[in-house]
């Protein structure tokens, strides 16, 4: 099983690939968790799950509550994450970021599912955008 992981991802992770990945958090490895900013706390939570080397990480609202450019950062962090072939389950309600990463997507109404295919013809079809997407529609 770990022969199989590294053929699908490369390397195992350890915490020189995590500081690698987070330069920020060696930075701040002498630091307690609770004195992270919300930004470093989303990357710390990400490296922690990387370090269990899983098959799928699930990464549930990972821009919740962050600047925009630590969004932007997340978004980076995450396509990394994909090129090195890591399988990634995203949750998330900023539909910018959540398409630029995806390659599949599941659009949830009111906890039914809508939608569900590949993630750029989320962006070429105005109508699933305006029913789904836009300003919450109660049926």
């Amino acid at each position: 099983m770990a022969q199989q992981r590294e053929k699908t991802t490369g390397k195992p992770w350890n915490v020189e690939r995590i500081y690698n990945m987070f330069p920020r958090l060696c930075e701040r490895h002498a630091q307690f968790a609770g004195t992270l900013s919300g930004g470093e706390l989303q990357m710390l939570a990400i490296g922690r799950a990387l370090m269990g080397n899983p098959r799928v990480l699930l990464l549930d609202e990972p821009s919740e509550g962050l600047a925009p450019l630590i969004v932007a950062e997340v978004g980076h962090t995450i396509r990394r994450l994909k090129e090195e072939g890591q399988s990634i389950v995203l949750v998330e309600q900023n539909i910018k970021l959540a398409l630029d990463v995806a390659d599949q997507a599941v659009i949830l109404n009111t906890g039914r599912c809508v939608f569900t295919g590949m993630a750029d013809h989320v962006l070429n079809n105005e109508e699933l955008i305006a029913q789904n997407l836009g300003v919450f529609h109660a049926e």
